[in-house]
């Protein structure tokens, strides 16, 4: 009788000690992956981040045990666009203000990002990255790029850590990094198709990169200069494509991290 109660003691602190450490797993475990720096342009498509881009980054980096800190540009948006009419609105706002709202208030000043302090950077899409990161919206392949995303780009680059890009924004490694190679949608392509962007192509090609057609689930790898790149909402598609075509690219993004 004796052996048998301290058998189920030993079992009951077995399993309680098991439930502690998964608890603490879940909740409050030390992170010992990639630190990843995720750059935010603003809040919704037409004048900032595309919001399920930004979504779907951070749940793969979560799932892949990354340790992320979110960054924006404390400047003023180009315009603010009314998203229910598509039409500009008579306000301003503020990119890292309207960025805190997709990142539940924990962002920092782009100013602030330090290339040693992070294993690799990413960027949504969404227009901001053409309106606030950069003029690529306005002034096409002659744009010009925030000082700080391009003191951000060139700083990973040189260090040779991993760039990660999707949508719209890697016209800014087009812009920064001469003849990388990133992905853009078929220059086929027509406005309110399937690939409703395809002037992208064009201004890649101006730009002196390599413009690369993958489907909206793949990703282009540029060996060479560690940038990663895929289509998201370049497409004109259902949510679960552009989810899983991001979710490609992040993995990407933290192998070549190696961590």
């Amino acid at each position: 009788m004796f052996a048998l109660r301290s058998q189920a003691f030993k079992s009951a602190a077995y399993l309680l000690k098991t439930q502690t450490i998964n608890a603490g797993f879940h909740t409050g475990a030390t992170c010992y992956g990639a630190k990843v720096a995720v750059v935010l342009s603003g809040c919704g498509v037409y004048d900032g981040t595309e919001i399920h881009e930004a979504s779907a980054i951070l749940v793969h980096l979560s799932r892949g045990g990354a340790e992320v800190q979110m960054y924006a540009p404390d400047v003023s948006q180009m315009h603010v666009i009314d998203h229910s009419k598509g039409q500009p609105a008579e306000e301003s706002r503020n990119v890292l203000t309207e960025s805190a709202r997709i990142a539940r208030g924990n962002v920092i000043d782009l100013a602030k990002l330090s290339v040693t302090n992070h294993d690799a950077v990413i960027f949504p899409g969404g227009f901001g990255a053409a309106k606030n990161l950069s003029t690529f919206a306005v002034d096409g392949p002659d744009f010009k790029v925030n000082q700080d995303v391009e003191r951000v780009v060139k700083e990973f680059h040189k260090a040779g850590k991993p760039i990660g890009l999707c949508c719209i924004s890697p016209v800014l490694a087009a812009k920064l990094l001469p003849g990388v190679e990133v992905t853009g949608p078929p220059q086929g392509g027509r406005r309110g198709g399937r690939w409703p962007y395809a002037g992208t192509a064009q201004a890649i090609k101006a730009l002196g990169a390599r413009h690369c057609v993958k489907e909206v689930t793949e990703v282009h790898v540029d060996q060479k200069n560690k940038v990663v790149t895929s289509p998201a909402f370049m497409c004109d598609t259902q949510l679960h494509h552009i989810f899983d075509g991001i979710g490609a690219m992040v993995t990407d993004v933290l192998k070549l991290s190696g961590k």
